[in-house]
């Protein structure tokens, strides 16, 4: 029976010869349903049991939206200094060399130009993973140099924010892109291109209170969190409960402040339908 019993005392095996299962093979959801990690993939990172919308970044945003994930990036190599010498915990350059090593992105936003149903797109997508998706000069210049490409090539805009808000780190120079990114966008509707703002979880802070909330048409993923200052912080100042799904798209949409609520599989459609009809043009298949 020593099949089941251990008949030798004292074993050890090393750290390194275990057989534990490899990492990252199931995704739990917040309601508890689990999903295998290849079959939330190809389910483009929602939850087939319960609808959730897994957080994703700009590598499955491009995906998403550009035919045959096919497109140039925009100025890719810019990346943050230090103007303040600003230091936490750790300095602001070490944390930004960790965080692009961790996540291989040069900073909290990607641009890129490509198809999108057969007609150009230029897309601006947020990477929550990069210091929370947070709002720097970078950031900023990034969002307004594509507009600025936009508008000198005459190409629909489309902005997909998931950002905890402005970059501590760089202080008001990260609350001046608010301003910045406002200011361009006046241009961009100025040259009469179309404007489509995608809020994902979460859009907090300045970037609600700028770009984020200053689209032709305004859209989200269901269940995000759209909001400047978070629950909590509403909770405290008011001293009052907060209604069920307060910030959730959901209830932004009911009060007026979003157009609509797509789920993943549908977004590329529908953000191309409302650029043919802004732009009074066939509608594409």
């Amino acid at each position: 029976m020593a099949w089941f019993k251990r008949k030798d005392k004292g074993i050890q095996t090393p750290t390194e010869e275990k057989k534990d299962t490899p990492k990252g093979l199931w995704y739990k959801t917040p309601s508890g349903k689990i999903i295998d990690t290849d079959e939330l993939k190809k389910n483009l990172y929602v939850s087939p049991e319960d609808g959730y919308h897994v957080r994703i970044g700009s590598n499955e945003y491009f995906e998403l939206f550009f035919d045959d994930n096919k497109f140039e990036e925009l100025n890719a190599k810019m990346q943050s200094k230090d103007p303040l010498k600003f230091e936490d915990t750790k300095k602001y350059p070490d944390r930004l060399k960790a965080v692009q090593k961790k996540t291989g992105l040069k900073d909290a936003v990607r641009t890129a130009v490509g198809k999108s149903n057969g007609k150009d797109l230029v897309i601006a997508s947020m990477d929550f993973a990069f210091i929370g998706g947070s709002m720097g000069s970078v950031v900023g210049e990034k969002i307004a140099r594509a507009i600025d490409y936009s508008i000198k090539n005459k190409i629909p805009f489309l902005m997909i924010s998931k950002s905890g808000g402005a970059r501590m780190m760089e202080a008001s120079l990260s609350l001046m892109q608010l301003a910045k990114t406002s200011a361009k966008l006046a241009q961009l509707a100025d040259a009469k291109i179309p404007y489509i703002s995608l809020c994902t979880d979460p859009t907090t802070g300045g970037t609600t209170a700028s770009f984020a909330m200053l689209g032709d048409i305004n859209i989200a993923e269901p269940n995000a969190l759209i909001a400047f200052a978070g629950p909590r912080v509403v909770k405290d100042t008011t001293g009052k409960d907060l209604p069920d799904g307060f910030q959730r798209s959901e209830f932004l949409l009911e009060h007026g402040f979003l157009d609509g609520i797509y789920e993943r599989k549908d977004l590329k459609k529908q953000v191309n339908l409302y650029i043919d009809l802004i732009q009074n043009q066939p509608v594409r298949a």
